[in-house]
């Protein structure tokens, strides 16, 4: 979504942080091509005007002519600000979900994807919190909205309020406040009706409502994609009815963006979750900080741990760890790692997230790689049999035709798999018996858990997180997939100390 704006201030900082001292002039030059920069994302110009006009101060302030590196510190200004535009003073993005029953309002146009995001919301809530939730549609105008918020119930495993046909919205959320305090539910989540563009009667519908539900949260959801539009409506609806926070769908689009930017500081909401695809779990809270260092390609090893901590489970991370310090790596392992790599968003996903790594995500896609090589790996790995996954030794002439016709590719390629599972095989028996306590352990821990999330806050931590997270490619890069090195951060690992 921020990709255009990414590579504009990505090339501003570049000339600037090349550059040993800095004069009022190259300062001023920068930050014109930042406002240009944010106005082509779509960004509304007082807040652009605003943004400038605030980092100028800063940045000609006594901070920066002090500073070693000028324009590391412009850099980390413009971070700053961008961090405050997005997040504003307000508290984090926690739902005030206390008192039980707790009425949460969905709100917003339609077709901005409301009954999918209260789904979303309400799968978060029950497994990541454990709450007992109860959704509730009163959506009597569009045909099938109550159907398709009852199937999205059943799939996710929610439960919804039966349907009865000939009740008014404010009949269906009373009956729902009923239900919700006899079943002993923690939060009964009501999706209103949208309308194409705002109405009168629309207004006074939702209001009714929330007359009747006076709820904990009313959350206002919005398509990313419909830009500075999206700054108005959320304008509209906070007038009239008030919300609490809101809620950017379809931010995995190549939109501009520019609304994320422009909303809370037009708003004076606060965005607290963005949906990020059609899936189920497709749905992150959102934190400015993490936001902006992606922006100004920072990278965001904090979303790619918590990522990791999601996807691999804790019992079978031990068990691999216990196998990689005896030197055991079999196809096996590789085909788990493989398949971890594909779960947390494949090789592009990865690399936005990682600090620096943002330009050889960029030659990765140039050269014509994606994960669609992982994806031929894992099939000529599920073309061995149990024997040869166990035991790569056995995997001669004969075999090797065998397997790449099973999987209907070239042996050429086989040969750069099992090359690159040897120099990983090489490279974990050597991590195993690194150092005290074992280097492989000490990452593992910081992975999977054990070691807890490192502190955002902490350069130094931040720092061992992204080494952690490099520890899981050879020192030369990924043998397999064309050999791109690491970037100088995360290198050094097959070495002997």
């Amino acid at each position: 979504m921020f990709e255009s704006l990414s590579d504009r201030l990505g090339g501003v900082f570049d000339r600037l942080t090349k550059q040993g001292a800095l004069s009022e002039e190259d300062v001023k030059t920068a930050l014109r091509e930042v406002r240009i920069a944010l106005l082509e994302a779509d960004v509304s110009l007082p807040v652009a005007r605003d943004f400038i006009k605030a980092v100028q101060d800063k940045a000609s302030g006594q901070s920066v002519t002090k500073s070693v590196t000028p324009g590391q510190q412009v850099v980390k200004i413009v971070h700053d600000e961008l961090v405050h535009v997005l997040a504003g003073d307000g508290g984090d993005g926690t739902l005030k979900i206390d008192n039980p029953p707790a009425p949460i309002l969905m709100v917003g146009l339609q077709g901005s994807g409301k009954t999918t995001t209260t789904a979303k919301l309400a799968k978060r809530m029950k497994e990541r919190e454990g709450k007992k939730v109860l959704m509730a549609s009163l959506d009597v105008n569009r045909p099938a909205a109550m159907e398709q918020l009852q199937i999205l119930g059943a799939q996710i495993g929610v439960d919804t309020l039966p349907i009865v046909k000939g009740e008014d919205p404010v009949q269906i959320a009373k009956r729902a406040k009923t239900q919700a305090s006899l079943g002993g539910y923690d939060v009964y989540m009501l999706d209103t009706a949208g309308r194409l563009s705002i109405d009168e009667e629309l207004m006074q519908q939702v209001e009714a409502v929330r007359n009747v539900a006076n709820p904990r949260e009313t959350l206002l959801v919005v398509d990313g994609l419909t830009g500075q539009d999206a700054v108005s409506t959320a304008e509209n609806f906070d007038g009239r009815i008030g919300i609490s926070g809101v809620v950017l769908t379809r931010m995995d689009g190549d939109g501009r963006g520019g609304a994320a930017l422009s909303m809370r500081a037009v708003t004076g909401k606060p965005i607290r979750f963005v949906g990020l695809g059609e899936k189920m779990d497709a749905i992150e809270e959102f934190h400015a900080d993490r936001v902006a260092g992606r922006i100004l390609g920072m990278g965001d090893i904090v979303s790619l741990v918590e990522k990791a901590q999601e996807t691999i489970e804790a019992e079978q991370a031990e068990r691999m760890m216990k196998r990689f310090q005896k030197g055991r790596f079999n196809m096996n392992d590789m085909k788990m790692q493989l398949e971890q790599m594909m779960k947390m968003g494949g090789m592009e996903g990865m690399m936005g997230m990682m600090p620096g790594m943002k330009k050889a995500a960029k030659q990765v896609e140039e050269a014509g790689m994606d994960d669609s090589v992982f994806k031929r790996q894992i099939a000529m790995i599920q073309s061995m049999t149990k024997k040869e996954r166990a035991n790569p030794q056995l995997l001669q002439a004969s075999r090797k035709k065998r397997i790449a016709a099973g999987a209907g590719l070239e042996v050429r390629e086989l040969n750069q798999l099992i090359k690159m599972h040897r120099q990983m095989a090489d490279m974990m028996k050597k991590m195993g018996k690194m150092g005290k306590g074992g280097m492989l352990k000490q990452a593992m821990k910081g992975m999977f858990g054990k070691g807890g999330m490192p502190d955002m806050n902490d350069p130094a931590a931040m720092e061992a997180a992204a080494k952690q997270l490099g520890a899981n490619m050879p020192s030369g890069g990924m043998p397999g997939l064309g050999g791109a090195a690491l970037p100088p951060g995360l290198s050094g690992f097959g070495k002997k100390k």
